[in-house]
């Protein structure tokens, strides 16, 4: 319901402030390695992948994962809607057709797969989500991916109801006062 509130006004502002569709997919992978398509609002310009290779010397981070400072990709609403991650919404309709869980591990690119050293494979042994540890403790601060993946480790260990419930009210807790998005 709430997706459906909110899709006018995101989308008519998406389109008014550049060319594209309003939603960005992508092909995520999930539990045991099967693949699907992960759905956001575009918070980028339309050709931004095809410039991530010239951006690949200013990552933040030292493993697969890519964030860049002042990413010069990211549109004026999709840094509002980043900060305010408006542009994760469409992910309900991950979590409605099985792809996800609201709360999960993060949910890798291939290019990430690719790239894993064996260990790194046990954060994919369970279905990803919207939210996580990863999300309300760190967020876009954490730059080293073995914490990343130390943080998916831990979920994974400690898995349960009432823990689910106690990052998704965290989660919540974060969103109403943004801050780590960076505009990432």
């Amino acid at each position: 319901l709430l997706l459906a509130v909110m899709l006018p006004f995101v989308a008519l502002a998406i389109k008014l402030d550049s060319n594209g569709p309003v939603f960005f997919s992508q092909i995520r992978v999930g539990k045991g390695g099967r693949e699907f398509r992960l759905y956001k609002f575009r918070s980028m310009y339309e050709d931004a992948e095809e410039h991530k290779g010239d951006l690949l010397m200013h990552n933040l981070h030292d493993g697969p994962m890519f964030k860049m400072e002042n990413d010069p990709r990211i549109t004026r609403v999709g840094r509002f809607i980043r900060k305010y991650s408006l542009d994760e919404f469409p992910q309900f309709w991950n979590i409605l057709r099985g792809d996800m869980s609201l709360v999960g591990t993060r949910p890798p690119t291939r290019d990430e797969v690719k790239c894993y050293e064996n260990h790194h494979f046990r954060r994919i042994s369970m279905r990803p989500g919207l939210t996580g540890l990863w999300q309300i403790r760190g967020r876009n601060s954490i730059a080293n991916f073995d914490e990343v993946v130390s943080l998916d480790v831990e979920y994974i260990r400690s898995w349960g109801f009432f823990g689910a419930i106690k990052i998704i009210l965290l989660t919540v807790g974060s969103l109403l006062r943004p801050r780590g998005s960076r505009g990432m």
